[in-house]
């Protein structure tokens, strides 16, 4: 077999067995308390492949991963959570309660929502490549998010393209949907991260 057609083969085989890995253990987490501690290792994997180290056993590594940062992606989780309760209720409650006080209140609710996506774009690169707290990990990717906007357009048109490929081919989506979407954000982060820490650099 061409040796460039077997490497195409051996890594679209990764990226479908890191998704199922993300898939498999979100479900043996419980759903609710496995998906962040299975999104933050499938982030640290994905860096790890970006960075050159792509021979460790994938389930081996992933497990590992796993148990770290167990309490920790959980605790990330539950601010995540909260926010998209805050923003799910203020939809609810404006669309329930139309008016012409509160419509002009859809402009900063989208606003906000806007800059959260974001957000999130940098979250999980930041928490698999940073030893921060919880807090410094929001105050730090929040700020990142903020001087790199090129950074987050590119985001944003890698996503919308994929999004559409995979609605013309759903099976993609379960095969592939988690793994690229990290791959584009962490490898898209790992240059906002870069833009950053040369930024600090000329500064000093």
């Amino acid at each position: 077999m061409n040796s460039s057609l077997y490497k195409t083969l051996e890594w679209v085989t990764r990226f479908a067995y890191i998704n199922l890995l993300w898939i498999f253990f979100t479900i043996i987490g419980g759903v609710l308390l496995g998906f962040f501690p299975a999104t933050t290792a499938m982030f640290a994997i994905i860096r790890d492949w970006l960075q050159g180290n792509n021979e460790d056993p994938l389930l081996t590594g992933f497990w590992k991963y796993y148990k770290k940062d167990f309490w920790k992606s959980n605790r990330l989780g539950a601010f995540i959570v909260l926010i998209v309760a805050f923003i799910t209720i203020d939809i609810f409650f404006i669309s329930t309660n139309l008016n012409e006080v509160l419509t002009w209140t859809y402009i900063p609710l989208f606003a906000f929502m806007f800059l959260f996506t974001l957000f999130l774009f940098y979250i999980f690169p930041a928490f698999v490549n940073y030893d921060l707290t919880v807090i410094q990990l929001i105050k730090n990717s929040f700020l990142i998010m903020l001087v790199n906007p090129l950074n987050s357009f590119i985001i944003i048109i890698c996503l919308i393209s994929c999004y559409y490929i995979m609605k013309l081919l759903p099976a993609l989506a379960f095969l592939f949907g988690g793994s690229i979407y990290a791959f584009i954000t962490m490898w898209l982060a790992l240059n906002a991260f870069d833009n950053v820490q040369n930024k600090q650099k000329g500064n000093k």
